[in-house]
């Protein structure tokens, strides 16, 4: 529900309606605009007696969330969430780029890629410390060890860090070196690590599911946001359907359905959608020219030599490339890059 509260109303009166509604079992959040303040009360309507709550002092309207996302949409917040991370802004006028190699694979290798794609112009460094592998036989990450590996390359290169976390056991590891937490296709709908991600300060990379549609997917990204976590950045990375000229397929039109119903921004994962590097180029200016607040590349110094996901990362020189060639597309949506 949202409590809608006259424009005259004085602030012991909205105190007084929050307190009504925590009293009834209600989560709430206030939001005091120039000339209204509007209460979104989540929680079981059933407990609600709109006619206590109506006839209070400074009540205006009483109007219900139709969606079933409450936190996520855009019925009760319309202004777009831009999630900070250091002095990098998701969401804004700037198109974010974060790239890094798929797994960290050696201290080496990495602080190595991660200078070269900072020199290009990727703000946020990636790198997979525990890898979630559909064969138990594969590479599953170097875990702290990793992460270690990535706070080195944060020293060398100052860029923020992020990391998929895959276990509830590791939330805490990974938020002591993640600037943000990763939560990956596989583990969308997780909902006890979706819960304890969302008990974190930190900003989610909440990633599509492969087979999700977009209100599950949104419906993860409430998990996170119940818990009290409202910094999270939605990442489509593909589907699976019927297709199999690429590794999944990548599912251009949720950006602006994604745009149209909840205020998170939305990057995209053109690597992980395809499989292919021969791919990446087109893709990552279309998600642009979609309306895509930033995107999550794959590099690789030695990608036919890398432990995971070699094909579908570029090399540094074609991701140098490719940034040159984003920023025209970015200009011609009027965002920056």
């Amino acid at each position: 529900m949202i409590i809608i509260m006259s424009p005259n109303a004085t602030k012991t009166q909205v105190e007084d309606v929050e307190k009504k509604l925590v009293g009834l079992g209600f989560q709430t959040h206030p939001i005091f605009g120039e000339i209204k303040t509007v209460i979104g009360a989540i929680g079981d309507k059933r407990l609600l007696n709109t006619h206590d709550i109506s006839f209070m002092p400074g009540v205006e309207n009483i109007v219900p969330i139709m969606k079933p996302y409450k936190l996520a949409g855009k019925e009760l917040k319309k202004d777009p969430t831009i999630v900070k991370v250091g002095n990098v802004e998701i969401g804004g006028k700037e198109i974010v780029i974060m790239a890094g190699p798929c797994a960290i694979e050696n201290e080496e290798t990495y602080i190595g890629t991660a200078i070269k794609v900072k020199e290009s112009g990727a703000k946020i460094l990636r790198g997979g410390a525990f890898k979630p592998r559909t064969s138990p036989y594969a590479f599953q990450g170097l875990e702290e060890d990793g992460l270690k590996i990535m706070a080195k390359a944060k020293e060398a290169t100052g860029l923020a860090l992020v990391t998929e976390v895959v276990d509830t056991r590791d939330v805490d590891l990974v938020a002591t070196y993640a600037d943000i937490i990763q939560i990956g296709a596989r583990n969308m709908q997780n909902f006890k690590l979706l819960h304890e991600v969302g008990l974190t300060k930190k900003p989610i990379l909440l990633k599509r599911g492969l087979a999700a549609t977009i209100e599950e997917w949104l419906m993860a990204a409430e998990y996170i946001m119940a818990a009290g976590n409202q910094n999270i950045i939605l990442c489509e990375r593909g589907i699976r359907t019927y297709e199999t000229a690429t590794r999944n397929t990548i599912d251009m039109g949720a950006i602006p359905v994604v745009k149209e119903f909840s205020h998170l921004p939305i990057i995209v994962d053109p690597s992980h959608a395809t499989g292919s590097w021969k791919y990446v180029n087109a893709l990552s200016k279309g998600a642009i020219a979609t309306g895509a607040d930033g995107l999550i590349i794959e590099v690789h110094s030695d990608p036919n030599n890398a432990l995971c996901d070699g094909p579908q990362s570029l090399k540094p020189s074609k991701f140098d490339q490719l940034v040159s060639e984003l920023k025209p597309v970015a200009q011609s949506v009027g965002r920056t890059l």
